[in-house]
């Protein structure tokens, strides 16, 4: 099993990362593990939304589409309001839901 996560820092910015061990790639940002990651400096930090996939190339993927994504769109995802992620694309008609199994 394979998550894609968002993280609230403490200075309001997102981070997003997948990993295969959810609880222990936590545990590393919150002690500042790798001393270079973004996080290291914005603690402590908040787990704002998961997802779960099968293998790693889904969450990979949808871990590029949430970075590309702007901060009211990410917003939006935490809130699971998906009209308002529609609203926000630049391409209606092309919006897709990312297969985001319920928790």
């Amino acid at each position: 099993m394979f998550h894609v996560y968002i993280l609230k820092c403490k200075d309001g910015s997102f981070y997003t990362g997948h990993t295969d061990n959810l609880e222990t790639r936590l545990a590393q940002h919150q002690h500042a593990y790798f001393s270079q990651c973004y996080t290291a400096k914005r603690l402590p930090v908040t787990l704002a939304f998961q997802a779960a996939f099968e293998t790693r190339e889904q969450a990979l993927g949808v871990e590029k589409q949430i970075k590309g994504w702007s901060r009211s769109k990410k917003q939006a995802l935490i809130r699971d309001d998906w009209l308002e992620i529609a609203r926000l694309s630049k391409q209606k008609r092309n919006v897709v839901r990312l297969l985001i199994p319920k928790a």
